[in-house]
């Protein structure tokens, strides 16, 4: 059976076979704790450090401000819950924005039970914060701002760096989450100017179960995890080498190859807007036109439901639905609600997320496949209409 064309690389990313070979020895023969003096921990031990240089190389910082995590949700909990805890004692209001992941979101409401104070922002339409809004809820009191760089399910991307600036200007810090950006644009904390930066690998071709928190040099915050004295006390337990060499391979390859990757997957994204919009009347992008990921499309198709689109390309494409529907109720997701979309257009919303392996030939098959869902499912819509106009039960 042909399997159908992937498009949901913002879910997750298939592996870089440069990637599985640099973890293939720590799978193999390399079996070695990195914490041995012995012989059998040097390989682990220098597989470790030289993923650790080929993270800070991506992200443009020192070694030293990478800790090794299981993932973006570990990095952004740690982020979140140890910043906040170190500046209790000066204040607990907390900010972030209505269309961040669960994984900043429900720190957040953790946080709140444990006495702190959140402020959730509202974005316009195209899924952005504004600047000069959050600087206006600023407070005395405010010790920590978590903004996600890009959205995961329409791709803008946040004005972290003017947000930033604002943070330190009050002495604030500041969270990115960047799992949907690294590897795609340029994510690099020091430009950037935030103090805490998350990354998971199996967005950028590295395995599922690893990611990475940039943590500001200087910055001193508590062990997320107890035990032994792993990642210079940081975080306990045995490294995982074979997926720390993966992220680290991941990270080398999508540094070397950044512009000529974000324009390839811009390049088959447009395409298959282009295709898609042209050919169907009320369908439309969503996100912002100029500040969004190269390779994310989120389309929507007027009063149609993104689970029968979705129903009937399954066989061709594999995408995303921005909206559940069940008999006579729409769930929308907490992003296209935060946008204040219309519900006609968001019931009708899929994500689309184009990759490195994406290639024209499929972007055509998808276009084709997209385009011949939407109109059976408008001609659909369309005669159910007339046929309750004219009286029908």
């Amino acid at each position: 059976m042909q399997l159908p064309v992937y498009l949901d690389y913002n879910a997750t990313t298939p592996h870089d076979p440069a990637v599985i070979e640099a973890m293939r020895p720590f799978l193999e023969t390399e079996f070695g704790n990195p914490s041995s003096s012995h012989v059998y921990g040097t390989a682990p031990r220098r597989a470790v450090e030289t993923a650790r240089a080929q993270v800070a190389g991506l992200l443009g910082c020192r070694p030293e401000e990478i800790l090794f995590t299981s993932g973006g949700t570990e990095s952004n909990n740690h982020a979140i819950k140890s910043a906040a805890m170190l500046c209790r004692e000066r204040g607990r209001h907390i900010i972030t924005s209505q269309v961040e992941h669960p994984s900043v979101l429900e720190v957040f409401r953790f946080l709140e039970t444990k006495g702190f104070e959140a402020r959730y922002l509202p974005v316009d339409e195209t899924g952005r914060v504004s600047a000069a809004g959050l600087e206006s809820e600023i407070r005395s009191d405010t010790v920590l701002i978590s903004l996600m760089h890009a959205n995961n399910e329409v791709g803008t991307i946040q004005p972290i760096a003017e947000i930033a600036r604002i943070a330190e200007k009050n002495g604030i810090l500041m969270h990115t989450d960047a799992a949907q950006s690294a590897g795609k644009i340029i994510t690099e904390p020091g430009s950037l100017g935030v103090s805490l930066l998350s990354i998971a690998g199996h967005k950028l071709y590295a395995p599922k179960g690893i990611g990475a928190l940039y943590i500001k040099g200087g910055l001193a915050l508590d062990p997320f995890c107890h035990g032994a004295g792993q990642e210079a006390g940081r975080r306990a337990g045995t490294e995982n080498v074979a997926m720390i060499a993966g992220l680290g391979k991941a990270c080398e390859t999508a540094k070397r190859n950044l512009e000529k990757n974000a324009a390839h997957m811009q390049a088959l994204r447009d395409r298959l807007e282009e295709a898609v919009t042209g050919e169907i009347s009320g369908s439309k992008i969503n996100g912002h036109p100029e500040h969004r990921l190269p390779n994310t499309s989120s389309i929507s198709f007027y009063g149609l439901e993104a689970n029968r689109v979705l129903d009937e390309i399954k066989d061709k494409v594999a995408a995303s639905a921005g909206a559940a529907c069940h008999s006579d109720t729409v769930a929308l997701s907490h992003v296209l609600s935060a946008m204040a979309m219309d519900q006609q257009w968001a019931k009708g919303t899929i994500r689309l997320s184009t990759g490195r392996m994406s290639t024209r030939q499929e972007i055509d098959e998808a276009a084709k496949a997209l385009t011949a869902a939407a109109k059976k499912l408008q001609g659909a819509s369309h005669r159910k209409w007339n046929f309750l106009r004219r009286g029908g039960g």
